[in-house]
C-alpha cells in the first residue's frame, strides 16, 4: 500500500500545478488569461484558442498521468507544454531590468522559465524512467502505460509480446 501511495503522490506533485490550479485559474479568470495569451497571439480569437487548448492539455494529460492511461505519452505532451509555455510567456531575455543583485522582474521571470523546464524534465523522467532503455521503450511503444500502480515487476514490452525475445542466444 505504501508504494501505491508514493507512486500516486509523485504523480500528484507533478500535475498539481495544472490540475486543479492552472485549469481553475483559466476558468475563473478567463479574461486575464486571454489578455496574457494575447501578448503572444496578437489576435483575441487566437488567444482564446490558445487558452482552450492549454486547458484541454492541462486537464486531459494530467488525468492520464494520474490514472496511468497513456501516461507516458501524456507526460511527454506535458513536458512539451511546459517548454513551449516557458518560451512564449516566460521570456526573461526581453525584460529590461534583468539584474543578478537587487530587485529585478527579469530575474523573477528567469526563475519561472527555469521552473517550467525543470517540470518538463520531471515529466520526461516519468515518461522514460530516466534511462536510455526507457527512452528506447518509449520510442518503440509511445502509447504504452508505465503501469504506475503495478505491484509486481512487469516484463519489457518486447518480452511480453515474444517471450523468447528477451532470452540470451
Amino acid at each position: 500500500m505504501f508504494t501505491l501511495i508514493v507512486s500516486l503522490l509523485i504523480r500528484l506533485t507533478l500535475v498539481a500545478l495544472f490540475l486543479p490550479f492552472s485549469a481553475l485559474d483559466k476558468l475563473l479568470n478567463a479574461t486575464a488569461a486571454v489578455d496574457q495569451a494575447q501578448g503572444t497571439a496578437r489576435s483575441r480569437v487566437l488567444a482564446r484558442v490558445f487558452i482552450a487548448l492549454g486547458l484541454l492539455v492541462e486537464v486531459v494529460m494530467s488525468l492520464a498521468v494520474l490514472t496511468g492511461f497513456f501516461d507516458r505519452l501524456a507526460a511527454v505532451i506535458l513536458a512539451g507544454y511546459c517548454a513551449v509555455t516557458a518560451m512564449l510567456w516566460k521570456q526573461f531575455w526581453k525584460t529590461k531590468d534583468f539584474r543578478l543583485k537587487g530587485p529585478s522582474k527579469g530575474r523573477a521571470v528567469f526563475w519561472d522559465f527555469m521552473k517550467n523546464f525543470a517540470l518538463a524534465g520531471g515529466f520526461m523522467i516519468l515518461a522514460t524512467g530516466g534511462t536510455a532503455l526507457g527512452v528506447q521503450e518509449f520510442v518503440r511503444h509511445p502509447l504504452s502505460s508505465s503501469q504506475p500502480y503495478a505491484t509486481q515487476p512487469r516484463l519489457p514490452v518486447a518480452h511480453a509480446a515474444n517471450p523468447s525475445a528477451g532470452d540470451p542466444p
